[in-house]
């Protein structure tokens, strides 16, 4: 059986990789695709608790975790599209659609 302790290292070097992908990259892909990691870090500790602590709300918890998750990219990635549609650019810092 691996110690937990490797499961925490391993879950915090993602949520670190997946922070520095969505404070450093530009392009909105790499940073839905950093806060995915970032997610899914999360969802590790949760089913190494629960597997750790024999219960099994950790993984329904993981369960919902990726059901929202799946929509947010859904959702996301359609309004990267309308946006390149109109813009016909996808780099966030020249991206200022919001501005009236």
């Amino acid at each position: 059986m691996v110690p937990i302790e490797y499961y925490i290292g391993l879950s915090v070097i993602l949520f670190s990789i997946g922070t520095m992908g969505v404070l450093i990259r530009r392009n909105p892909i790499v940073i839905f695709m950093s806060v995915e990691l970032m997610l899914n870090s999360g969802n590790l500790l949760f089913v190494a608790f629960s597997r750790l602590y024999s219960e099994l709300n950790g993984q329904l918890f993981v369960f919902f975790v990726m059901t929202v998750a799946a929509a947010e990219v859904a959702v996301g990635l359609a309004l990267i599209m309308a946006i390149f549609r109109t813009k016909k650019i996808i780099d966030i810092d020249q991206m200022n659609i919001m501005k009236g």
